[in-house]
């Protein structure tokens, strides 16, 4: 009887070491949770889908009828100032600027807007250095052989602050009416 327990015992082992993995025995932590779920078949849509509240692609801003005296650039801070401009959002900005000496005889000079950026830091050092900092600016030439009227090329810029202020100069030596245009693109 022990022979035929014996012999059992090593037909067991046998077959456990055949069966048997050769590496060491996992721990619950070695697996991973799997689940399965069958859904049905796809449903067909149909109809026209719509997506509501998105913001503009561009935008169009003006600032007309500036009345903007004799300046130069250097006294900046002094000058004649427009409405802000909001560009937060926006990318890339257009900036046209047109107008008309409101006084016969000016002498050739330039009628200019200049954006700087609505930040303390660099406001201070345009007030107390009289720096301009990081400035868009667009200027159009004065001839005086001809029209009173002027106007600038477009000038294209890169959005660098979500505000700018708008300051205006004029080395003409007359008062000019002034219009700005900016089209702002995302």
């Amino acid at each position: 009887m022990a022979s035929w327990r014996s012999a059992a015992l090593a037909a067991a082992v046998a077959l456990a070491a055949f069966f048997w993995p050769a590496q060491a025995p996992r721990s619950d932590s070695d697996y991973a949770e799997v689940t399965v779920r069958n859904f049905p078949a796809v449903q067909a849509v149909s109809g026209t889908v719509a997506v509501s509240n998105l913001p503009p692609a561009t935008a169009f801003v003006r600032r007309e009828g500036i009345v903007v005296p004799p300046f130069s650039r250097s006294e900046l801070y002094d000058a004649v100032q427009a409405e802000a401009l909001d560009a937060g959002g926006f990318s890339r900005m257009v900036l046209s600027l047109q107008g008309e000496i409101r006084d016969a005889q000016p002498r050739p000079g330039v009628v200019a807007a200049v954006l700087v950026p609505d930040e303390e830091p660099i406001l201070m050092a345009l007030r107390d250095a009289r720096k301009v900092e990081f400035p868009v600016e667009v200027a159009a030439p004065l001839d005086t052989a001809g029209t009173l009227y002027f106007a600038s090329e477009p000038v294209e810029a890169s959005v660098a602050f979500p505000r700018y202020r708008i300051y205006f100069y004029n080395t003409t030596g007359k008062g000019a009416g002034v219009n700005l245009y900016v089209h702002l693109f995302r």
